[in-house]
């Protein structure tokens, strides 16, 4: 069996979860299988509905609940990431993926929607041969420092400054 490497895909600029989702395709395309488990998303962005037309090599997950961005998480948000990691744990343990993707856990640690403790030791966990990917903005160095690969996407510039608003197929 290979061994699999932790990714982190971490930064300000636009890019992380696309980054992912294109490792997905790829993992696919050799014949391996997918799991995303996306954290604090709620909502079907467009590349869910790409992923159908993959659903025998990758299955989504959402483990989150509304968009509390701009409040307080309550705690069905708490519950919902808890829930997923939860079962991160199961996935680890059916042996069928060969490639886990946490989109957005970062931000799942940052919210204090999950602890960073529960993430370290997710990761710990992370069987041999699976390769296991985290996304999101803010990645404690804790987790750099676990990681086998790195990639910071840095915003340089942006047409959100100018106004225009996130597009479907684009942005989301």
């Amino acid at each position: 069996m290979e061994k699999g490497y932790i990714h982190v895909y971490t930064g300000d600029g636009k890019g992380k979860t696309t980054a992912a989702i294109g490792l997905a395709v790829r993992a696919a395309g050799a014949g391996k299988n997918v799991f995303i488990g996306q954290f604090v998303k709620s909502m079907e962005y467009s590349e869910l509905n790409s992923m159908t037309l993959l659903k025998d090599s990758i299955a989504i997950e959402l483990f989150g609940h509304g968009c509390f961005i701009t409040k307080d998480p309550d705690p069905q948000d708490i519950a919902a990431a808890k829930a997923g990691l939860v079962r991160i744990r199961e996935i680890f343990h059916s042996n069928r993926y060969q490639v886990i993707i946490l989109d957005e856990i970062t931000i799942a640690i940052f919210y204090q929607l999950v602890g960073l403790e529960e993430v370290l030791s997710l990761m710990d966990a992370k069987p041999y041969g699976v390769e296991l990917v985290l996304t999101g903005r803010y990645a404690p160095e804790e987790i750099l420092d676990r990681a086998d690969l790195v990639t910071e996407m840095k915003e340089i510039k942006h047409y959100y400054t100018q106004g225009v608003l996130s597009r479907e197929g684009i942005d989301r």
